[in-house]
């Protein structure tokens, strides 16, 4: 019996629903999710295994122009999408034009493996202007193949995932067999962390943080949590903690909760804020929060 894997790399520009869409496939919610462009900063595989199969499928951050190291970082893992392919789910939506980022559509343009163009959130849409999209999206990419698809409704994702298992090529699997992510259990926590952080502040506070497991200590009955929350200036550790640390409590009552649904177990979290000055642009930094350049 032949034996197919591959990667599958989600790529496209930010908010168009590419972490949804990664969850649906993968059956587990393995990228965080919220309505703010640039949820996704790192490059997450969710491995999907059967007994002649295994699918890599790769969630990256959206495609911009970067105004900072961090963002270039980010850039740099979804131009590395491009690099392993075996094939590309380019992600668009219903309210997308071409011009929205036309270097990185001419990169998908000129890919040499399969491209699926995936126009996603079609439960908001007109049939007349759902029709109207695909004529563009086929003029644009002859040599994609188009579907119209819902990843929050799940409408279209198991033929999505069926046309991908077709177009994997015969190989033997690059993960063990019961592996599920490339991720720690510790870049999870720092994720759900900073998904919160994202639901419960606004404007520029999100983009100012990064989250940073310093300890991890698992027993047979408790999980044991410290971690830092690192912002860029005194006034933005202010906002993070809130009147009597009334918002920090908020944040870290809210993430133990999806951390013991995770883990499927007891956690005791300790979360600290602290000031690291325009963390954003410092590369030693950066990297060791994760990020490349």
């Amino acid at each position: 019996m032949t034996h197919k894997s591959g990667y599958v790399n989600i790529i496209g520009n930010p908010n168009v629903g590419k972490s949804t869409l990664m969850n649906e496939l993968v059956g587990e919610k393995i990228s965080i999710i919220t309505s703010k462009s640039q949820t996704t900063r790192h490059r997450i595989l969710g491995i999907v295994n059967g007994d002649n199969f295994q699918i890599v499928f790769s969630d990256t951050p959206g495609a911009l122009k970067p105004a900072s190291k961090l963002q270039q970082a980010m850039l740099n893992f979804s131009k590395s999408a491009f690099e392993d392919a075996d094939v590309l789910l380019y992600v668009t939506d219903i309210y997308e034009t071409l011009d929205k980022n036309k270097e990185f559509l001419k990169k998908v343009k000129n890919a040499k493996v399969p491209v699926l163009v995936l126009i996603n959130k079609i439960d908001l849409s007109e049939n007349e202007k759902l029709n109207n999209l695909i004529k563009i999206w086929q003029n644009e990419l002859p040599n994609a193949e188009i579907y119209a698809i819902s990843a929050l409704k799940s409408f279209n994702i198991e033929t999505i995932f069926n046309r991908v298992l077709e177009l994997l090529p015969n190989g033997p699997a690059y993960f063990p067999k019961d592996q599920l992510t490339d991720k720690t259990e510790r870049f999870f926590v720092e994720e759900i962390i900073r998904e919160k952080i994202l639901i419960n502040y606004k404007k520029e506070i999100p983009y100012a943080v990064e989250i940073l497991v310093e300890e991890f200590k698992e027993t047979n009955d408790i999980i044991r949590i410290r971690t830092i929350i690192f912002v860029e200036r005194e006034s933005q550790k202010g906002i993070i903690i809130g009147h009597q640390g009334s918002a920090l409590k908020r944040v870290g009552s809210q993430a133990r909760k999806d951390i013991e649904k995770f883990f499927n177990k007891k956690v005791f979290i300790e979360i600290y804020v602290k000031v690291n000055k325009d963390w954003r642009n410092k590369e030693n930094t950066l990297k060791r929060f994760g990020y490349n350049l």
